[in-house]
C-alpha cells in the first residue's frame, strides 16, 4: 500500500460519489474567491471615488435581491443534479454489505454467494472495481460515523437503525476511513481500510473468506502453528474471539478466522504481522489505551505468545 493510497483525503477522489461531491466543492470554493475578489475591488473602488452620487436602490436590489437569488438558485440546480445517488432498495448488481460500528472497531459482514454463508471480517472492506456497494449500517453502543473521503460523504451510524449507503470505486486501490463522530476514548483510532480489487479477485477472496481456518497456509502440520491453535484455547482467547473451524464460542472482539489476510490490526492501529500480532497482543492496553480487550503479556509467556502470533498470520 503507498503512502498516496493510504491518505485519507476528499481531493483524492476514487469514485463516482466522491467525484460528485469534489466537484461541487471545487465551485463552492472557486465561486466564494471570485465573490471575494469582487467585493475586495468594489471596496477600492468606493474608497477611491469619495465624491458623487450613487444610486443605492439599484445596488440593493442587484447586490442584495437579485444576485443572491440567482447564485443560490443556480447552485441548488447544480447539487441536485449532480448529488450522490440514493436508493430504497440496492440496484441489481450491488454487492450488499453490512458494517456495524463498534467501540473502536469495525464488523463487516458478507455472503458468500456460492455456498450463501455469512463471511465475516474486521476493520477492512474489500469491494470490487466498477461494481455499486450498497452499505447498510448501523451501530452496537453509540453513535459513530462512517467516512471514506476518497469514495463519498459521510454517514452517521446510530443505535438501533439501520442506515444506507450506496458508493462505487472506479480503480484498484486502498483509501483509509475513519469514524467521523465523536465516540469516546479511541475515537481517533478508529480506522477503516478499503481495499478495491479486480472483480475477479474479489470473488476469490470472498470465497477464500468463506472458508473455515486451517493449521497452515495450506493445512500444513507445523509444530509452531500447532502450538499457537493450541495456546489461544488454553489462554481462553476464543472466549472474545472467533475462529470458524477452531471455535465459535463468542464474538465480543473482531472475527479472527483470516485475521493474517488483513492490512492492519486495532482498526488501523498497526501495520499486520507476526511480529505485530505479538506486541498487539502484548501490549493491547499500551498500543490503544481503553480498547477492550486487555494486554496479556504478563498472563502469557513468550514462547505461548509467539505461538499464537504465528499461528494467527497464517490464517488467510
Amino acid at each position: 500500500m503507498s503512502k498516496a493510497e493510504g491518505s485519507q483525503s476528499a481531493l483524492r477522489a476514487a469514485g463516482p460519489v466522491a467525484e460528485a461531491l469534489l466537484g461541487v466543492s471545487i465551485l463552492l470554493v472557486v465561486g466564494a474567491a471570485i465573490i471575494f475578489v469582487a467585493m475586495m475591488v468594489l471596496l477600492a473602488l468606493a474608497l477611491r471615488r469619495r465624491t458623487g452620487r450613487v444610486n443605492e436602490g439599484w445596488w440593493v436590489i442587484g447586490g442584495g435581491v437579485a444576485f443572491p437569488v440567482i447564485v443560490l438558485s443556480g447552485l441548488y440546480v447544480y447539487s441536485e443534479w449532480n448529488k450522490p445517488p440514493w436508493r430504497v432498495a440496492p440496484p441489481r448488481d450491488a454487492l450488499i454489505v453490512g458494517v456495524t460500528a463498534r467501540m473502536w472497531w469495525w464488523e463487516v459482514r458478507y455472503r458468500d454467494p456460492r455456498s450463501g454463508a455469512e463471511v465475516v471480517t474486521a476493520n477492512e472492506l474489500r469491494i470490487p472495481v466498477g461494481r455499486p456497494v450498497y452499505f447498510g449500517l448501523s451501530s452496537a453502543d453509540v453513535i459513530h460515523s462512517f467516512w471514506v473521503p476518497s469514495l463519498g460523504g459521510k454517514m452517521d451510524m446510530v443505535p438501533g437503525r439501520v442506515q444506507h449507503l450506496q458508493l462505487q470505486a472506479d480503480r484498484v486501490g486502498v483509501w483509509r476511513g475513519q469514524c467521523a463522530e465523536f465516540c469516546g476514548e479511541q475515537h481517533a483510532r478508529m480506522a477503516l481500510h478499503v481495499v478495491a480489487e479486480d472483480p475477479a479477485v474479489f470473488d476469490a477472496w470472498l470465497a477464500a473468506q468463506a472458508r473455515p481456518a486451517t493449521i497452515g497456509p495450506a493445512g500444513a502440520d507445523d509444530a509452531t502453528l500447532r502450538r499457537g491453535r493450541e495456546a489461544f484455547l488454553a489462554h481462553r482467547c476464543n472466549a472474545c474471539h472467533t475462529v470458524r473451524g477452531v471455535s465459535e464460542e463468542r464474538s465480543l472482539g473482531p472475527d479472527l478466522t483470516h485475521v493474517g489476510s488483513r492490512l492492519h490490526l486495532g482498526a488501523g492501529t498497526v501495520p499486520n504481522g507476526p511480529a505485530q500480532l505479538a506486541a498487539w497482543v502484548a501490549h493491547t492496553q499500551q498500543l490503544k489505551p481503553g480498547a477492550r480487550m486487555p494486554s496479556s503479556g504478563e498472563r502469557i509467556d513468550d514462547a505461548d505468545l509467539q505461538a499464537i502470533a504465528t499461528w494467527l498470520s497464517h490464517l488467510k
